[in-house]
């Protein structure tokens, strides 16, 4: 027999106990609910910060819009973020007199406002109508959207040098392609053509004549070189045959130099003109695309598709090779100086587009590139 100990004497004795007991227990459960929705509204920012490619101005407002459910009269309750001069409101603000603010603070510099209103009189409580946690809770959003803010703009700083370093980087390409095709590969084919007639000149069978021709020879392998080598920096007749005819002479070339067999298909694109670095750009993802495949995929086949669908232009680039972990690999490309995979990214946000990498190991890699196609292109088509 298992005894229990009587309890009894725990509950309330009388009913004025009982109904201050009733009381208590209401109380406590309106609080626990208030702490639940203020841990909601610092999670639900949380959450709302994750959306990177969302413009800081809609998620300010989408903030605005949460903060004013979390206060403990949220059916009157309205908010407003201010970041320098710009107000970023929930869709019910009105600036009234029962307000509550706190600063945001980005590097000790006080850079805007949290404001939390009400728009009818409430009974006064520990700040005015407002409960002493909710102070607590808007210095935390304030805390909180000042983080977000300041890591955005880090973020947009490293954008745009990143932008800027890819924009030099294919600048200082095309002059050094320049260099080669026009100046260096030009010299020594001048040069060649001077030593050949020199040996023809010389005795027939005699060893200087041999020594020339060998000598030439071995000129013209150089000449093919800085051509190839140009070539590879600058792709001859990009603005003149246009983005597919240019990418494949690129694939059949890389096909007939490294085995692997390159199938592209284009569609949509008839008629399409896309500015030079929009050109140079997406050929460059499929260059850096196919030397990764060329370096890493074991790969016996590769197939590109090129589709105009506006707003968009999709590439797909899909290999048969061995595949790879691309979380590890995205996130040590880094650590490792796989720039390949680094450039690829900063490349597709300088044209203001998205890419993705899908992959496991022994299934090959599918990358997804997603870029506008501009208006005027798309009605010239």
């Amino acid at each position: 027999m298992t005894i229990r100990p009587d309890n009894t004497d725990t509950f309330p004795a009388s009913n004025e106990e009982w109904q201050s007991f009733v009381a208590q227990s209401h109380k406590t459960q309106h609080d626990l609910l208030e702490r639940i929705k203020e841990l909601n509204c610092l999670y639900g920012i949380s959450r709302l910060a994750q959306r990177r490619e969302q413009p800081l101005a809609e998620l300010l407002t989408d903030i605005a819009g949460l903060i004013r459910s979390s206060w403990q009269y949220p059916d009157i309750a309205c908010a407003s973020i201010r970041l320098g001069e710009t107000l970023h409101n929930s869709d019910n603000f009105v600036r009234t007199r029962w307000c509550q603010s706190s600063p945001i603070i980005i590097e000790a510099d006080e850079c805007g406002t949290v404001e939390v209103c009400y728009l009818e009189e409430r009974p006064d409580s520990d700040e005015g109508p407002f409960l002493r946690e909710e102070r607590s809770l808007i210095d935390a959003v304030a805390d909180q959207i000042g983080r977000i803010v300041a890591q955005r703009r880090a973020e947009e700083q490293m954008r745009a040098l990143s932008q800027e370093l890819i924009m030099a980087q294919e600048n200082e390409r095309q002059r050094i392609a320049r260099e080669l095709h026009d100046h260096l590969a030009q010299d020594l084919s001048l040069a060649r053509a001077d030593l050949e007639r020199i040996g023809c000149g010389l005795p027939e069978g005699g060893p200087w004549r041999a020594q020339a021709g060998v000598i030439a020879e071995r000129l013209g392998t150089a000449i093919r070189s800085i051509r190839d080598l140009a070539y590879g920096l600058l792709p001859p007749g990009l603005t003149e045959l246009g983005l597919v005819e240019t990418v494949l002479a690129h694939c059949e070339d890389f096909s007939l130099r490294h085995g692997i067999a390159v199938d592209v298909f284009a569609d949509g694109l008839d008629g399409v003109s896309f500015d030079f670095d929009t050109q140079i750009n997406i050929y460059r993802l499929i260059q850096e695309a196919l030397n990764n495949v060329r370096k890493h995929a074991k790969a016996s086949r590769v197939t590109i598709r090129l589709l105009g669908s506006y707003p968009s232009l999709l590439v797909r680039i899909e290999d048969d090779g061995c595949g790879a972990d691309m979380d590890r690999c995205l996130s040590q490309a880094g650590r490792n100086k796989r720039m390949g995979l680094w450039s690829m990214r900063e490349r597709v946000k300088l044209l203001g587009g998205k890419i993705s990498f899908r992959s496991k190991p022994g299934h090959g890699l599918h990358i997804r590139i997603e870029t506008p196609l501009n208006r005027s292109s798309h009605e010239r088509a």
